[in-house]
């Protein structure tokens, strides 16, 4: 795979201009995750095999659950890096659509129609400093030392820190990427501070091996014997307390959330996209295997508690200030943080119910963000030929060609503009209320079930509360789009392109040019896009016409987990 990719860089660097370099990069880079994706799925029957396999001295391993979320992540990324390997528009004329008229001619017309956002196909570094981050996160999921941790925690930060500041003309891109950069190393220190502790309390780096150890000190008999008298096992609560509040912290759960809402809302959408899904499912699938192998501890339920507290704060924190939100991607993030209240439940409890419902919750929420974030991307590159009638404002955006929809007023009446789009974006929002019969539901009703039969009374109707409260925001947005006019003026927009026949030359036969003339009707999204929003819906909608598959799929990883 490594040699193929740089064969595949290098070409590309080659035969294109700089212009399209970009492009190619993400495309190349598309197919190195889909050759991973082959890689990772046909070596999945080894692991499932063993049960687990150790890899460098235990520095790595492979299990049943961090095989599949790697495949999870090779998926996400590769879904991500689409949105770049493709111009966001097309020209479609009905007349040349045809399959025979597709394959003997070309389509020539106005390239900006295709790049008039163009400042996210120039960034080439793009593409490659994602791989770089998916490396990091695929590291930090199989880890199983204390320093392949923290090695493999700073391979994906310092990766995010540089894709948020690579749109160097962007000043708040600058200034979101020099928070996160400055608050992410904070966050570090946590989790370094915490590797210490653990190291001179225990002597060793190896979970595997603070495991063991913890686990004969809880035996009476051991306790004076002279290799661990002086190990007390209430040291290591403290030391994965600490570290928690470093991993809460880079996954934005309360009350270490107060970046990402700032940090969300001034780097790109683009951007925003990757940063909001892939840094989040290794730290969790990571907090998943520290709080399995702990639980039986004397010292889980310390820590666990914490993870408790956050929970709780997540729900009332995400909840309530996302009310006040008049900017999208600032009420994502609050959503994202209420979403994550909800994760860190499941995650809290460790049974086996419950650890079959932080898995569901986790896909499930995964690509309805992703949806929401392409859906949101999507709607702005549509508005090629409208202006906002009377509102200056939103027409001199700052930042306006990376974010073009920055604002919830921005998609009044859009249901009016374009109605398939408004429905995914619809259907999409009430799966994060978590309105039946879509997947948001079951999710949540898994969480909340498995909460409830281990006696989380309380927390349950606290995440119930917050739910009905959250989808107001939620709502919110739905009127908007539904129940308001828009404000938008469609621009007088005519052009002309030129049919030419792949057959001939266009410098020696003239004759073969036909002139075609376009309006703004025939400018839509590109197939990328379309394709994608209409399976991820479809997915989200169609759910429990198919439950069986997810549900089962979650239930073995579950088992398996503690099975090993």
């Amino acid at each position: 795979m490594l040699f193929v990719s740089i064969i595949s860089l290098l070409i590309s660097n080659a035969v294109t201009l700089r212009r399209d370099k970009t492009i190619l990069y993400s495309r190349v880079s598309s197919i190195i995750l889909l050759y991973s994706i082959l890689l990772c799925y046909f070596s999945y029957y080894i692991v499932f095999l063993e049960k687990g396999i150790s890899l460098y001295g235990g520095l790595l391993y492979s299990t049943p659950i961090t095989h599949f979320f790697q495949l999870f992540i090779f998926i996400l990324a590769c879904l991500i890096l689409g949105i770049t390997a493709f111009y966001p528009r097309k020209v479609f004329l009905e007349k040349f659509s045809s399959i025979y008229k597709n394959l003997s001619y070309n389509f020539i017309y106005k390239s900006s129609i295709l790049n008039k956002m163009g400042n996210q196909f120039k960034i080439i570094e793009y593409s490659l400093i994602s791989l770089f981050v998916v490396i990091g996160t695929l590291f930090l999921i199989s880890s199983s030392d204390l320093v392949t941790i923290f090695i493999s925690l700073e391979l994906q930060s310092y990766g995010l820190y540089l894709i948020c500041t690579s749109y160097r003309n962007s000043e708040p891109a600058t200034a979101g990427g020099l928070m996160y950069f400055l608050l992410g190393g904070l966050a570090s220190c946590f989790v370094l501070l915490a590797t210490g502790l653990l190291y001179i309390n225990s002597g060793t780096t190896s979970l595997d091996n603070i495991y063991i150890i913890n686990n004969i000190s809880n035996n009476t008999l051991f306790i004076k014997d002279n290799y661990i008298y002086w190990y007390n096992s209430f040291y290591i609560a403290m030391s994965l307390v600490i570290m928690s509040v470093g991993f809460l912290f880079k996954v934005a759960a309360a009350p270490f959330h107060f970046w990402s809402p700032d940090v969300y809302d001034s780097i790109p959408t683009v951007v925003t996209t990757f940063v909001a899904i892939i840094a989040k499912v290794s730290i969790f699938i990571l907090l998943l295997e520290l709080v399995h192998y702990s639980s039986n501890s004397n010292f889980g339920f310390i820590w666990t508690t914490s993870l408790l507290t956050s929970a709780l704060l997540s729900l009332i924190i995400g909840t309530v200030l996302g009310l006040s939100q008049s900017r999208i991607k600032r009420l994502y993030a609050y959503s994202t943080i209420s979403h994550i209240g909800f994760i860190l439940i499941g995650l809290s409890i460790n049974s086996i119910e419950s650890i079959q419902a932080f898995m569901f919750y986790l896909i499930q929420y995964s690509l309805s963000n992703l949806n929401a974030f392409i859906i949101l991307l999507s709607i702005g590159y549509l508005f090629y030929c409208y202006t906002y009638e009377g509102k200056e404002d939103y027409n001199n955006l700052q930042d306006r060609n990376h974010s073009p929809i920055q604002y919830i007023n921005q998609l009044k009446g859009y249901f009016y503009i374009n109605p398939l789009l408004a429905i995914s974006l619809s259907i999409t929002l009430f799966s994060f209320i978590g309105v039946p019969p879509l997947i948001g539901f079951f999710g949540k009703q898994m969480i909340l079930s498995a909460a409830l039969d281990n006696g989380y009374i309380f927390i349950s109707l606290v995440a119930i509360l917050t739910s009905v409260i959250g989808a107001g925001y939620y709502l919110a947005i739905i009127k908007q789009i539904y129940f308001n006019k828009p404000e938008y003026k469609l621009e007088s927009y005519e052009n002309k392109g030129y049919i030419v026949s792949k057959n001939h030359n266009i410098s020696n036969e003239i004759d073969n040019i036909e002139s075609v003339k376009f309006s703004a009707n025939n400018i839509v999204l590109s197939s990328y896009l379309s394709i994608t929003i209409s399976i991820i819906t479809s997915i989200i909608l169609l759910f429990i016409l198919v439950p069986s598959e997810l549900n089962n799929l979650v239930t073995i990883l579950a088992l398996t987990l503690i099975n090993i």
